[in-house]
């Protein structure tokens, strides 16, 4: 439970980091649709962790105030 109260803690403090990330996993699985790198282009890995990144960043916001 340690690491949970560390957790919260560093996103209550910095609450805009998580969508700050997510913004920057989105811009670049747009810039490596521009390269071939085989899986990594064609299964949007980047674009779809950046959705849950920010989706779990802003509910973890909003939850610790």
């Amino acid at each position: 439970m340690l690491w949970l109260n560390r957790l919260s803690s560093f996103i209550s403090r910095y609450k805009g980091l998580p969508t700050m990330i997510a913004v920057a996993l989105i811009a670049l699985n747009f810039i490596l649709q521009f390269f071939n790198f085989g899986w990594l282009s064609t299964s949007n890995l980047f674009l779809h962790l950046g959705i849950i990144v920010g989706l779990v960043g802003l509910l973890l916001a909003e939850a610790l105030g």
